[in-house]
């Protein structure tokens, strides 16, 4: 349920037990009301009818003497003593009753007694409950309204700062609430969230900065190295240093990559080519053993081409950055995955499979991370091929999903724009 509404019910749910409140304690305090002025006007009355019953020996004022409706406690009074009572009994437009006796003469004497009826007070007060209940509906009826109209404006601001937040943790450092109305609890948390994104760009900005800078230095040393390495006489030695100085120079140039996807300085440069073709060369430039299927293309060197319900796709897109995700694909399927490697091409979409134990469950939820490669029976690496092909692919505007098969085995799913 929305914010406005919790808040809306909240403020009906207060409304209606304001108004309860408020219609019982009208209705009790009335009620009494009536009780006690209902008792001294029986209580007068009987005074004045009491005086002339003993002037004169007539009843007057509706007075009578031992009735047979006088309540249980009223039949025995105190000698010169009045009494009040009040009788709850409903006897067709008679009652409830206030009684008022007292004793005519002395102990065992009859006992005077009168009864006032309260049938018309008791009907005012029930439409003064009608009445209770109507205002309490009308001030409901007001009331939501405005608690769903204030609410919505606390939500729409709240919704700015959650948008903010959610541009940010998808990688929109610039995103920023800007200055809010109020002084508020709302206007503090987008004021937090902003210093928060600030802190957060200045520090991946350093680091940033840190790794261009470190993977700049170390490009002219290695590639002493790597010319140092081919002067050394051929033998065992130089072969493992040759393969080490190789593999320093492919981490220093996948960061430097890495760091320029980063800061946004690469620029895609796209043509009209064909997809099949382009996967094709990628996977051969890795010598890995990978069985590549084209739909719709011819299977061997004098295959026909094969008749299909969708043609080989030509694409519009950059083929070196597509050549530079489909290898590394392949290479982490063959490093950490298993044999057979297919790859397979179908419109605009490559599909890399392999049959291994499948992408770890923290990859699959938080996403590739760098210099993590998750167990180590999965192979070695340094954790930066998943970076590099989710990088360039954003870059070309396409989707890189990584899911693992129902049968085993990881899969990773490149979608081109059409």
């Amino acid at each position: 349920m929305p914010l406005r509404w919790k808040i809306a019910a909240l403020a009906a749910a207060t409304a209606c037990l304001v108004a309860v409140a408020v219609g019982v304690l009208v209705h009790v305090w009335t009620a009494q009301d009536i009780r006690s002025r209902a008792a001294a006007q029986a209580f007068n009355r009987l005074y004045s009818a009491m005086d002339a019953y003993r002037r004169t020996g007539t009843l007057t004022d509706g007075a009578e003497l031992d009735p047979a409706g006088l309540p249980a406690d009223l039949r025995h009074p105190a000698d010169g003593a009045r009494h009040t009572a009040y009788d709850g009994r409903v006897e067709g437009n008679v009652g409830p009753s206030a009684w008022a006796a007292q004793r005519v003469d002395g102990p065992g004497s009859r006992v005077l007694a009168l009864q006032v009826n309260m049938s018309s007070e008791l009907y005012t007060l029930r439409r003064l409950d009608m009445s209770m209940a109507v205002a309490s509906l009308v001030a409901l009826a007001a009331a939501v309204p405005l608690a769903v109209y204030g609410a919505g404006l606390l939500g729409r601001r709240l919704r700015r700062v959650s948008e903010t937040a959610g541009r940010i943790s998808a990688g929109d450092l610039d995103a920023r609430t800007g200055p809010t109305k109020g002084s508020d609890e709302v206007a503090d948390i987008a004021a937090t969230v902003d210093l928060m994104a600030d802190s957060l760009g200045r520090r991946l900005r350093t680091e940033r900065r840190f790794t261009a800078d470190v993977a700049h230095e170390l490009r002219t040393p290695v590639g002493g190295l790597l010319a140092a390495a081919d002067l050394l006489p051929p033998g065992e030695t130089e072969d493992m240093l040759r393969a080490r100085v190789r593999d320093l120079r492919g981490l220093v140039e996948d960061l430097l990559e890495i760091s320029r996807l980063d800061a946004g300085a690469e620029r895609p440069v796209h043509a009209r080519v064909p997809l099949g073709a382009v996967v094709r060369e990628a996977v051969a430039r890795t010598g890995l053993d990978t069985e590549v299927t084209v739909a719709g293309a011819p299977h061997g060197a004098d295959a026909q081409p094969v008749q299909t319900a969708r043609p080989v796709e030509t694409v519009e897109t950059d083929p070196r950055r597509l050549e530079r995700i489909v290898s590394n694909l392949v290479v982490n399927a063959h490093r950490h995955g298993d044999v057979p490697v297919r790859v397979t091409v179908d419109g605009h979409t490559v599909v890399v499979r392999d049959h291994g134990p499948g992408f770890p469950a923290d990859l699959l939820r938080d996403g590739p991370r760098r210099f993590h490669t998750g167990a180590k029976e999965r192979g070695t690496g340094h954790g930066l091929g998943l970076t590099i092909a989710l990088g360039q692919a954003g870059l070309l505007g396409a989707e890189l999903r990584l899911h693992n098969a129902p049968d085993g085995g990881a899969v990773a799913t490149l979608r081109l724009p059409h």
